[in-house]
């Protein structure tokens, strides 16, 4: 008889069971970015935020906002590039809109012409 691949009686008593640690999907983080910020200084945030590691601009509005897409390896650099820019001078708020795992690409930060 096979022996299951969970041992049941691990499982009731709640001892820990050895597995193999989740991997990590291939392609990295994809979002885009509502940046609302003084409209005098548009251009300047834009440049500044165009310089930023995996970022496009893809959307612009005169009045102050901006669609930014962001590309990232993982999460967490995914959090330190929308901190990075909500604390830009001139920026009144930097909101996610949209955060996706892209697991089918091999594309990675800063690789996109």
């Amino acid at each position: 008889m096979l022996k299951p691949a969970i041992d049941r009686r691990a499982l009731l008593t709640g001892r820990v069971l050895a597995v193999d640690p989740p991997v990590k999907p291939p392609g990295g983080e994809i979002a885009s970015i509502l940046v609302q910020l003084c409209p005098d200084r548009i251009e300047e945030v834009e440049a500044v935020i165009a310089g930023l590691t995996g970022c496009e601009i893809y959307g612009r509005d005169p009045r102050g906002k901006l669609v930014v897409v962001v590309e990232a390896l993982d999460a967490s650099s995914l959090g330190s590039t929308l901190n990075a820019i909500a604390l830009l001078p001139h920026v009144y708020s930097a909101s996610l809109v949209f955060h996706a795992i892209d697991a089918g690409s091999n594309r990675c930060a800063g690789s996109c012409s």
